[in-house]
């Protein structure tokens, strides 16, 4: 197999790729350099009990030992006033990120990943949470592999944004996508690795960074901001083996332990809404 390297131009193919001329650039001087591909294997653990949603604050996640989750998916409340918001400043929301992904990175194992979908809010001015959950994730040691785009434009509705009308004014922009952000923890590589479940056309599809997939109906998942099956279905599938552990600390409507089920993985979830915790495990059958 001919090998690839980094060009002036760019290259076509990636097959066998050669990178270490780009990262040599001096661009990466200031990057963290743990990451590398040969990280040492290290013990991991087993939660003492899985699939199990604990009606608890993730911000102690005290259940679970070190090193004991391959995989966390989450979508944080966006504290804009759901009815589980809290009223929290841009700083105090900021700790709350903070304070979970700290935990995150404590149970995840080397080379476990992390993926939070979040969207940005308001408008005068707009608040990039996105960011938010970068900054915080980096601060806890989380190394950031890349993002998705989910384009959710299919199931937006026609209307246009606030602000003026055919007019250079006031245009405001509508958005209709939300970020994926993926994280890691150690080393790029899962340091053991198992059973694969993704095939071919899947792999070459959700290793895209735009994914297109219809919102989920906040009617019939009886919560205020569900995101569809599909959304942990990949990441399940793309960054994961079968039997891993998967976490979510912000569960809602059990969306991630029901794809987590269905795929052949085992689930750990936190909610602090008995309500939400009592609907979950009715729609997982427990």
């Amino acid at each position: 197999m001919k090998r690839t390297r980094t060009s002036e131009f760019g290259t076509v193919s990636r097959s066998g790729h050669d990178a270490s001329k780009f990262y040599a650039k001096r661009i990466y001087e200031d990057v963290d350099s743990v990451g590398k591909e040969h990280s040492p294997i290290i013990d991991e653990n087993q939660p003492s009990n899985l699939d199990v949603i604990h009606c608890a604050d993730s911000r102690n996640m005290d259940h679970l030992p070190d090193r004991s989750i391959h995989l966390m998916i989450t979508s944080p409340p966006y504290n804009v006033g759901k009815e589980y918001d809290d009223d929290l400043s841009l700083l105090e929301y900021g700790r709350l990120l903070s304070d979970v992904l700290r935990e995150t990175h404590r149970v995840l194992v080397n080379g476990g990943r992390a993926c939070v979908n979040i969207a940005n809010v308001g408008r005068s001015p707009y608040i990039p949470l996105h960011s938010l959950v970068i900054d915080s994730a980096r601060a806890c040691g989380l190394l950031m592999r890349g993002e998705v785009i989910w384009d959710k434009g299919a199931s937006s509705g026609s209307s246009c944004a606030w602000g003026s009308w055919k007019s250079a004014s006031n245009p405001v922009l509508r958005d209709v996508h939300e970020y994926i952000l993926v994280f890691t923890k150690g080393s790029f590589k899962r340091t053991a690795s198992g059973e694969n479940s993704i095939g071919r056309d899947e792999f070459l599809e959700f290793t895209k960074s735009v994914w297109r997939f219809p919102a989920a109906s906040a009617r019939k998942a009886n919560h205020p901001a569900p995101f569809p099956l599909e959304l942990p279905r990949r990441l399940i599938q793309l960054y994961s083996f079968v039997g891993d552990v998967v976490l979510d600390p912000f569960m809602g409507s059990g969306t991630t332990a029901q794809a987590a089920n269905m795929l052949g993985r085992r689930y750990v979830g936190y909610e602090i809404n008995k309500n939400y915790v009592e609907q979950s495990m009715r729609l997982l059958g427990e």
